[in-house]
C-alpha cells in the first residue's frame, strides 16, 4: 500500500477519490456526501493498494476516521476500511462546462476515469454523485 494525497468516500461500495489544491473544498465535498449517505474512507490522505487489476482505497492509519470540518476542527466518523476506486474527481476552477466522456488518468498504474468539477456550487455533492453514476467504474 502507498499513501496518496486525496480525500475519499465510499458510495454504494465504490470509492470516489476527491483531488484538488489545498482549500479547494475536498473535505467540504466529503462532508456533504457523508450527509447524503456516503462513508468516509480518508480525508487529505488515503492508502492505495492494487489488487487483481483494481485500485483499492483504505483509510490512512494516521488519520483513520478523522475529517477536518472547517471552523469545527477534526471530527470523528466511522470509516469504510476498503473500497474499489471507481472515479477520480478533481476540483478545478477551470473545469469545462460540458463533457461527453470522462478523461482517463492513472493512479498506482491503474487506469481510472477522471472528471473535473467546478468546486463553487451549492449542488456539488449532487453533481459528484451523478458523475459517479454516469462515469464511474462498475
Amino acid at each position: 500500500m502507498s499513501p496518496h494525497q486525496a480525500t475519499a468516500v465510499a458510495i454504494g461500495g465504490r470509492a470516489l477519490l476527491i483531488e484538488g489544491p489545498s482549500g479547494s473544498g475536498k473535505s467540504s465535498l466529503a462532508l456533504a456526501l457523508i450527509d447524503r449517505g456516503a462513508t468516509l474512507i480518508g480525508d487529505d490522505g488515503v492508502m492505495l493498494e492494487v489488487s487483481d487489476g483494481s485500485l483499492l482505497a483504505h483509510p490512512h492509519p494516521n488519520t483513520r476516521g478523522l475529517l477536518e470540518v472547517r471552523n469545527l476542527g477534526l471530527l470523528n466518523f466511522e470509516p469504510c476500511d476498503c473500497a474499489k476506486v471507481a472515479l477520480v474527481l478533481t476540483l478545478d476552477d477551470e473545469a469545462p462546462r460540458f463533457v461527453e466522456a470522462a478523461e482517463t488518468t492513472a493512479r498506482a498504474g491503474i487506469k481510472l476515469p477522471l472528471l473535473r468539477l467546478w468546486p463553487d456550487s451549492p449542488v456539488l455533492a449532487l453533481r459528484a454523485e451523478l458523475a459517479l453514476e454516469r462515469f464511474g467504474l462498475a
